[in-house]
Formats: structure tokens, sequence, C-alpha cells
């Protein structure tokens, strides 16, 4: 299944559709515009109130927290059933917060109430049952109690609903089935994105297409082929210089080391992504020497490019994120430990791998503490990794 069209040209597929409640192939396309968006820019901070605070253990004015979890205390009828103080599903972190002021509280004498300005990582939908709230920092220490809280929990603006467009479609059975319909119900199509590679092959990218058809007309792109439109778009989008990224992959696995270096740090997370997605290989033996490139190791991301290709080649994946990492650390990834990784060019991640707080010019949830060099090296030793720091350039 590399290519569709009837006609005098055939059509390159690059994506395919399968339904995510019966794994159904839905059909085959060559574009699907609404796939690859330009990020949305992360909004300005808000504003929310901490309302029947103790002033003792709580936030002084002018202090900064990386972390405040907001943790409600359930009463003994509430249906939440989880049972736990700290780590309830129906907690809120608050992030980037800097404590503007205190004042006495009017509603609750003797306590106060304390103004803030940050972010919400996750936006919540709505106000759990509670009987006040837990307050705690970024290591869980406990920062005292309010009995309510303003701001967190309210209506936000919906995200902008950008109608998707299946291009040079050719429709399986359960699609024409959906494309015939007359209910609403039987249009909407609800479909897992799978990137197909010149070769055929497929594999999943973590988006999705959902909605009613509303529009379906021919392709210009050949006969037999159908421009299918759908009212709630694509889900997760990707960056649209992620487009260039999986059109790489699509002509051929690279084959030269570095090509990653030339993006900046959302894509380069969309290259570990992309080279997760086409992931294959077994593990070299234990004891194995690796050379790590980090002569572009100039922020987290472009540490997990590097450290993939070192592993697995151009193109490799050995990680994305630090649970990834640690996953990858314990073998089926590539790599056995223990082993030997010579890390050339390391004065550019001391450098730049710094403590700090690391807010992701790409995704707000990633907001948090620095990763720096001196951690990923105590992961490296947890696992029996040898990491030789050189300051050689590695040829080649």
């Amino acid at each position: 299944m590399g290519r569709v069209g009837m006609g005098d040209g055939d059509v390159p597929v690059k994506w395919s559709l399968i339904d995510t409640d019966s794994d159904l192939l839905l059909g085959v396309c060559a574009e699907i515009d609404g796939l690859f968006l330009e990020s949305e820019p992360i909004p300005p901070p808000e504003r929310y109130c901490l309302l029947g605070c103790e002033p003792a253990g709580s936030p002084r004015p002018g202090a900064w927290l990386s972390t405040l979890g907001l943790h409600p205390v359930h009463g003994p009828g509430a249906n939440c059933g989880c049972g736990l103080e700290i780590g309830c599903f129906c907690s809120q972190e608050l992030i980037d917060v800097t404590v503007l002021g205190w004042c006495p509280s009017d509603e609750w004498p003797g306590l106060v109430d304390i103004d803030l300005r940050g972010y919400v990582r996750i936006a919540p939908e709505e106000v759990p049952e509670n009987d006040g709230f837990l307050l705690t920092g970024r290591n869980d220490e406990r920062l005292g109690t309010c009995r309510s809280v303003g701001g967190v929990y309210r209506e936000r603006p919906e995200p902008l609903v950008r109608p998707a467009t299946l291009v040079g479609c050719r429709p399986e059975a359960p699609l024409t089935a959906a494309i015939e319909a007359t209910s609403a119900r039987r249009r909407r199509v609800a479909a897992i994105i799978q990137a197909v590679d010149g070769a055929g092959g497929e594999t999943g990218i973590g988006s999705g297409v959902f909605g009613a058809i509303t529009g379906v007309r021919p392709s210009r792109l050949g006969d037999g082929l159908l421009d299918i439109t759908l009212n709630d778009g694509v889900c997760d989008p990707l960056p649209s210089g992620a487009r260039e990224i999986w059109q790489t992959w699509y002509d051929g696995r690279p084959t030269r080391r570095n090509l990653w270096t030339r993006y900046d740090r959302a894509l380069r997370h969309e290259w570990a992504g992309a080279a997760l997605s086409h992931h294959a290989g077994e593990d070299r033996p234990a004891g194995s020497t690796y050379h790590f490139d980090g002569g572009a190791v100039t922020d987290i991301e472009g540490f997990y490019c590097a450290l993939g290709e070192a592993i697995n080649g151009p193109g490799g994946y050995f990680g994305w994120n630090l649970d990834a990492l640690n996953d990858c650390l314990r073998g089926r990834w590539g790599a056995s430990s223990p082993f030997r990784l010579v890390w050339h060019d390391a004065d550019v991640a001391r450098r730049h791998l710094v403590p700090g707080y690391d807010r992701s010019p790409y995704d707000l949830r990633k907001w948090g503490e620095a990763v720096t060099l001196e951690y990923l090296l105590g992961m490296f030793a947890a696992s029996g990794v040898q990491v030789d720091l050189s300051a050689s350039p590695l040829d080649g």
C-alpha cells in the first residue's frame, strides 16, 4: 500500500486512517489538511486567589514557586473514591507561580487571602467536591491549607476548531458507508492517523481525526479519489515544521547523522517522536561502546536526538523524555547495560544543561525544573553506564 489513484498517474499515499472502535482501515490519503498547523503561542499568565489560608506556613509575598499543588480535601460523602490526600486525580497543579500579596480574609477572620500569578498546567473542567484545599510545593512539602480558590476553576475560551480535509482519499467500505449515510450520527468518523512511508510501512503518529463528514468532492489528485472534510478536525495536530520531518522518513530512514541540528526545540522534539515511531532493532550486547556527538546539545531535546543516534544510528531513538530514557536504559531499545558512552564536545552540554526553570517555548505542560547534565549523568551511573566526557569533537 504505497500509492493510490486511478488514471494516468499514481498519487503517493502518506496517511492511513484506522477506526478507533473496530481497528478497521477506513481509507488512505495523500494529504490531511489540518494535520500540520502553526503552534499556538504560550498564553499570558493568569491571576488566582487562595481564600482563607493559614498565615503560618503559607507562601510569603514576593515568593516564586515552580509548582503549587492544590489538593481538594474530600468530605466523607464525596464521590471521588480515590481515598488519597495528595495525588488525587482531581488535584490541580499551578506552575511558575509568583505570590503577589496577602490581605486579611473578609470571610474567614484570622485567615488570609493570597493573590497569585501563574499558570494551570492542565486547565480543569469543573470544581471538585471539597472541604477546602491542601497546598503543597514541588516535592509535596506541605504549604498550608485554604478554604477556597478563585480563578482556577472557571470557563476558558474554547480552542479554535479547524476542520480537517482528507485530500486524495481512497475510502474503504466503512468510510464509504459513512459518506453515504443520511443520519448525522452515522456520518461521524473517529480515526487514528498512521504515517505510511514510501515502501508502504505504517506507523502511528499520536494524532487522530474526528467529527462529522460535512463535505465530499472529487479530488483534483486523481479519478476515483475524494476530498473529505470533517468538522471537528485533527486531535493533537503537529507543528507545521514537522511536515518536513515526516517527509524525511517517507523518503526513507535518515542515512546521515545530525540532520536534526537545524531545527529548534519544538521540532527537535518532533524529530525524536518520529524516531520513536520508526524504531526497530535489537540490543547490542552489554559492554559495547557508543560515541555521542554532543556538539549541538544546546537543549534537552537535542540531547535526546543525539543520544538516539549514538545508540541506534542516524534517525535513531533512545528516549524523548526522562521516563522514556529510564525505560530505554532497562534494555530492548538498542543497548544493553552496562555499556560505555563516549560523550564528545561535552562542554556544550555543560554550558546549556544547567540548573534553572525550563519554560518550554512549545508546550506549557513541560514547564518545570530544567534537566541538568549532572542529573543525566546520575541516571546513566544508576543504570551501569560509564560516561566518558570528552572535549574533542566527534570525527566523521
